[in-house]
């Protein structure tokens, strides 16, 4: 059982700073991407950042220059850096992983439950 448990949502003032945390646990062999997705309310989810086992980090437009992903390997882990917040960042951010379970050999996709970021005005 594979399980993707995020933390450090809450709320913040525009400019503010917040840093997720998403740790994949269970039986995984390799984990290939991590990411973060966003969805606010009445809107689709959006990819926010991914980052490969390399190292490789994809940003959307909107987040460019204010937030980092980075990944700590050993740990399983994703981190998301939001800096200069604005107040249309609010969303319920969502971690995500694409990666092998242990005893598989297909690439499976899993999802956290979700953490709210709210950011005023």
């Amino acid at each position: 059982q594979v399980q993707l448990v995020e933390s450090g949502g809450g709320l913040v003032q525009a400019g503010g700073s917040l840093r997720l945390s998403c740790a994949a646990s269970g039986s995984i062999n390799s984990i290939n991407v991590m990411g973060w997705y966003r969805q606010a309310p009445g809107k689709q989810r959006e990819l926010v950042a991914d980052i490969t086992s390399s190292g490789s980090a994809n940003y959307a437009d909107s987040v460019k220059g204010r937030f980092t992903i980075s990944r700590d390997n050993a740990k399983n882990t994703v981190y998301l850096q939001m800096n200069s917040l604005k107040p249309e960042d609010t969303a319920v951010y969502y971690c995500n992983a694409d990666l092998i379970p242990r005893y598989y050999q297909d690439r499976r996709n899993y999802w956290g439950q979700g953490t709210q970021v709210t950011v005023s005005s």
